[in-house]
């Protein structure tokens, strides 16, 4: 059974690669789950992208990816940003 809706949010190279800034997908599930159906949803793109994101849970890097998210969170999708 679903629960609250999350929010995910993409940033930088995430963004382009799922075509948006963010969408509501149906809780109940851990960030491998979510991540799993993410790549399905938008395909090899994002996928890449997926693979080396860092994720924050509600402004808090996720540590613990089978962990269940808390309803109603919000999953910011951070890909590895270039700097110097």
């Amino acid at each position: 059974m679903p629960g609250t809706p999350l929010t995910v949010r993409y940033f930088a190279g995430a963004r382009a690669a799922a075509g948006r800034a963010e969408e509501a997908v149906p809780g109940g599930r851990s960030l491998d789950d979510l991540t799993a159906e993410l790549s399905q949803r938008h395909g090899d793109r994002l996928a890449g992208v997926l693979r080396v994101a860092s994720f924050l849970v509600n402004g808090v890097t996720c540590h613990d990816r089978q962990a269940p998210l808390p309803a109603g969170a919000t999953i910011d999708v951070l890909p590895p940003f270039a700097g110097g």
